[in-house]
C-alpha cells in the first residue's frame, strides 16, 4: 500500500573467506528505507550489494549502505538501479570505509538512475573513506531521462510507443 512504511536494517559481519549476497526490489510502499551496515573482518571476505528501486507517485525510498574493510585483500560491490516517475524521491548514500590495514582492498560503488519525470527527484552520494596506500576502489552516479534516440528507432521499426518504452526501462534495469 502507499500508506505503508517499510524500513529494513541489516548488519553483516564476514569473517575469513565469507561471502554475501544481498539483492534488494523497492516497490510499492509509500515510505520505505533499506539501510545495511557490513563489516568485513577476515582477510578474503566478500560482500555484494545489488538492487532495484522502482518508484512512482509520491513514493519515497532511502538506500543507505556502509561497509567497513578492516581486513587485507577484501571485495565489496554496491551496484543499485532506479526507476523513478511522478513525484518519487529515492535517495542512495553509499559508503566504503577502508581501514589502514586493509590492503589490497576491491571496493566499488555504483547507482544509475532513469528519470521518467520531470518532478521525479534522485539523491545520490556515494562516498569513499581510504585510509591504505594499495586499493583499488570507485564509485560513480549518473542519472538521466530516457533516450529519445533509441525511442524514435524503436518507433520507426514498428514497435508501439509504449512497448517500446517498456523495453528501454527493462534493458536499463537489466544491464
Amino acid at each position: 500500500s502507499e500508506k505503508a512504511a517499510y524500513i529494513q536494517n541489516s548488519f553483516i559481519e564476514l569473517e575469513e573467506g565469507a561471502n554475501y549476497e544481498a539483492f534488494t526490489l523497492t516497490n510499492g510502499a509509500g515510505i520505505s528505507r533499506h539501510q545495511a551496515h557490513a563489516n568485513l573482518i577476515g582477510q578474503n571476505a566478500e560482500c555484494h550489494f545489488n538492487g532495484v528501486n522502482l518508484l512512482n507517485n509520491k513514493q519515497i525510498a532511502d538506500t543507505t549502505i556502509t561497509v567497513e574493510h578492516q581486513a587485507p585483500s577484501c571485495i565489496s560491490k554496491q551496484n543499485y538501479r532506479n526507476v523513478l516517475t511522478d513525484k518519487a524521491i529515492g535517495t542512495f548514500q553509499g559508503k566504503v570505509h577502508v581501514h589502514q590495514i586493509a590492503q589490497k582492498t576491491d571496493g566499488y560503488q555504483k547507482s544509475d538512475t532513469l528519470l521518467l519525470s520531470g518532478e521525479a527527484t534522485m539523491n545520490t552520494k556515494p562516498e569513499l573513506e581510504i585510509y591504505a596506500d594499495d586499493v583499488k576502489c570507485s564509485h560513480g552516479t549518473t542519472a538521466g531521462r530516457m533516450d529519445n534516440d533509441a525511442l524514435f528507432y524503436m518507433k520507426s521499426r514498428g514497435i508501439p510507443e509504449k512497448q517500446a518504452r517498456a523495453l528501454l526501462i527493462e534493458a536499463f534495469i537489466n544491464q
